[in-house]
């Protein structure tokens, strides 16, 4: 027998209804979460295995460099365009095949970087990315007005990266990596708590909720990734002034 009972606002609500939504929300949250762990393993192990294996050098050696570095971003703008009408398997190896082009790409920090610095910039973007997260998973306050004016600065961060690869000012990388720390930071507390609401509206159909949670860990995967990048950046600015 279903436990209904009577809301003092008003009408009924069913309790078993409520913990089952909730048991699934865990579950669609656990699944976000670990598709973006594989993710950032495999970009990881490909990243390691190209750099020591000689293929990063080989490859930013030559003009194939550039489209390695440039492929995720093309990718990303393809997934934008196509997602509605892709089913859950085809987004999924979407993300597999993007995180292996993502740690190819990533590799040259291995020719940059010592493992020392590479090692710590790692954990203090898992310290802050895992903070925000679960700030953005739990707080009660709507996010969208600070997610719109975050995205509206990655939007000129990516203006200003843009320019600089023209300008090559030390100065202006210094501060575009410190603008796009604090940038996707908040959008990571943005982002979870978006992806967060987004099962409330898809939960009833669970194959649509996987593909969600699946694009979900890709969004979560990118704010990731960039914070290291840029805090790898101004570590090593800090160690070497």
């Amino acid at each position: 027998m279903s436990d209904t009972r009577f809301s003092p606002f008003g009408g009924t609500f069913n309790s078993q209804k409520v913990t089952s939504r909730n048991e699934g929300l865990r579950e669609y949250m656990l699944g976000v979460y670990n598709y973006m762990t594989i993710a950032l393993g495999i970009s990881g192990v490909v990243a390691f295995f190209a750099a020591y294996s000689g293929l990063a050098l080989a490859l930013f050696s030559s003009p194939l460099g550039i489209i390695v570095s440039f492929s995720p971003l093309i990718m990303s703008f393809y997934l934008a365009f196509k997602f509605q009408k892709m089913e859950f398997a085809a987004v999924r190896s979407f993300l597999l095949i993007y995180s292996a082009l993502m740690g190819l790409s990533l590799s040259s920090v291995f020719l940059v970087y010592s493992s020392t610095s590479i090692a710590r910039a790692f954990f203090i973007t898992a310290g802050m990315f895992g903070s925000m997260s679960i700030y953005g998973y739990s707080t009660k306050k709507d996010l969208t007005g600070f997610g719109s004016f975050m995205i509206m600065g990655a939007i000129g961060v990516l203006i200003a990266s843009v320019v600089n690869i023209f300008m090559q000012s030390s100065a202006m990388s210094l501060v575009i990596s410190f603008l796009s720390v604090v940038i996707f930071t908040g959008l990571t507390a943005y982002d979870t708590q978006k992806i967060k609401n987004m099962y409330y509206l898809v939960y009833s159909d669970s194959q649509l909720a996987k593909k969600i949670a699946v694009f979900g860990a890709f969004q979560l995967y990118m704010d990731f990734v960039v914070i290291f990048v840029h805090m790898l950046r101004l570590l090593d600015t800090v160690r070497r002034n």
